[in-house]
């Protein structure tokens, strides 16, 4: 189960679309994150890795991108879910050889 989130996805999107506007119309001066963030009441280091996110889905980051994130999680699970399958498999398979070996145990 995910975490809850402090601030709604509706803001985070608002604050992110803002920091974009300001920094455009002011010629990515200094600063428009920790304006924004006072503006909305939201913490400057909460928006200033939201906006990071917002660049790295956008192609104007290096980085991973948010859908491949969720990708590699699920990838992830799986691989977890196949590991413990086979490991029950190789138990069982382990029981019955045992089961059915004719000689009498030692």
């Amino acid at each position: 189960m995910p975490a809850l989130r402090k601030y709604p996805q509706e803001v985070r999107e608002r604050a992110v679309r803002m920091v974009f506007e300001v920094r455009e119309q002011t010629a990515n001066a200094p600063g428009a994150i920790a304006r924004v963030a006072q503006q909305l009441g939201v913490h400057r280091e909460a928006l200033r890795s939201w906006v990071r996110q917002a660049e790295v889905d956008g192609g104007q980051r290096p980085g991973t991108s948010t859908a491949d994130a969720q990708r590699i999680a699920e990838l992830e699970r799986e691989v977890r879910e196949l590991r413990r399958a086979n490991e029950i498999l190789k138990s069982a398979a382990a029981f019955f050889a045992r089961e059915l070996d004719p000689r009498p145990p030692r």
